[in-house]
């Protein structure tokens, strides 16, 4: 049995980030029930659950709001409720201006191998447009403070392609994230996403999204610059100094592995069917104190949504689809099936193939979206 990942949702926040479309509220007087209802969830999933785990991803929210005691009880809860293996990654996202030496010493007492710490960026001015509620200085002394407490395994996450924001600009910030030499760097290109304050601000002309070329250009030197360091790119926003220093979790997504998703909000997907968790704290909560499972619906995945999905993150990835593991799984012939496809991309220097994978160039990684869409069309 392929080894799952389990996700546990955080769903607090000191203030809600105007970009931000996951689920998380403002109000943390109820983490104690929370905590209480989280925990029960994990005891009654495992009392079917036959899956074994390699990963366990606690992201929100905040999930540095809680304290390292009550991440330690969660953790044993999963313990005793699943089969974990002995060298799991355990990895805990956390925001500067929640955390101290002192918790990060006690996250790791409570059993976090791996960190990541959403600093966004190391200017101050883009901090307050992104609404993050930490400044440069306490980002800087987040990462330094997870370093002295012994996290070797740390990753930085970054946002760049913001309203005005520069070449040179961007430089700095990538200049700055390199000089802590952190095993893994995430850079991920501002969304707008659909019902956000942002979103809504964009639609009202509060300012000027970055052009197509603008974004470009960005991106081009995040990989040059990054990959210049010493920092491979196995997927189109991540970067890791090692293969050791992957996010083992996240390539569960993007692999289409199985993972069990637990808290308000979370999903889980065992390679056929998707479900998920009632997004609303209080409903999660109170489905548990009757001891039923918040699931808000489940959805069973057809062929063609699950080859869809396959094709995207596979484009995702830099190694790309694999093809032998596409054609077993679908049962046809990839290169048959999309040979009009491969070949318009191919000419255009926008896809690489040969007989075990299909990925895409430098070039290609640019236009991932208008590249799947071809793909998607011929499914």
């Amino acid at each position: 049995m392929e080894p799952a990942g389990l996700y546990i949702h955080i769903p607090f926040c000191i203030k809600k980030c105007p970009y931000c479309d996951f689920y998380s509220i403002a109000d943390n007087n109820c983490i104690p029930l929370f905590i209480d209802a989280l925990i029960l969830e994990i005891k009654l999933i495992g009392q079917s659950c036959k899956n074994i785990f390699d990963t366990i991803h606690f992201g929100g929210g905040t999930p540095s709001l809680l304290e390292p005691e009550q991440i330690e009880l969660i953790l044993k809860a999963a313990a005793n409720a699943f089969n974990i293996k002995a060298d799991a990654e355990i990895t805990m996202e956390t925001n500067p201006g929640t955390t101290t030496l002192g918790t990060y010493q006690g996250y790791n007492n409570a059993g976090i191998n791996r960190i990541t710490i959403g600093v966004q960026s190391f200017n101050d001015r883009n901090l307050e447009f992104l609404g993050r509620s930490h400044d440069a200085n306490e980002a800087e002394h987040a990462i330094l403070s997870a370093r002295k407490a012994g996290f070797n395994n740390l990753g930085i996450d970054l946002i760049y392609g913001l309203p005005g924001q520069t070449p040179a600009q961007w430089q700095i910030d990538l200049n700055k994230v390199i000089s802590f030499h952190p095993g893994h760097i995430s850079c991920y290109l501002l969304t707008y996403e659909y019902g956000t304050p942002m979103e809504r601000d964009k639609q009202e002309g509060k300012f000027k999204p970055l052009d197509d070329l603008e974004i470009k250009v960005l991106f081009e030197s995040t990989t040059t610059t990054l990959e210049s360091n010493g920092y491979r790119s196995y997927e189109i926003s991540n970067f890791s100094s090692s293969s050791k220093t992957r996010s083992r979790h996240n390539l569960k997504y993007w692999t289409g592995a199985p993972y069990i998703g637990v808290g308000p909000a979370a999903h889980s997907f065992d390679g056929s069917n998707r479900s998920w968790n009632k997004a609303d704290i209080n409903d999660y909560i109170a489905d548990l104190g009757k001891r039923f499972l918040p699931v808000d619906d489940i959805e069973a995945l057809t062929r063609e949504q699950q080859m869809i999905e396959s094709i995207y993150l596979g484009l995702r990835l830099s190694g790309g689809i694999n093809i032998k593991h596409f054609n077993e799984t679908f049962n046809l012939n990839f290169q048959q099936k999309f040979a009009g496809v491969i070949e318009h991309l191919f000419i255009k220097g926008l896809l690489d193939v040969n007989d075990n994978f299909c990925s895409l160039t430098s070039k290609g990684k640019i236009l991932q979206n208008s590249v799947t869409e071809l793909f998607v069309d011929e499914c």
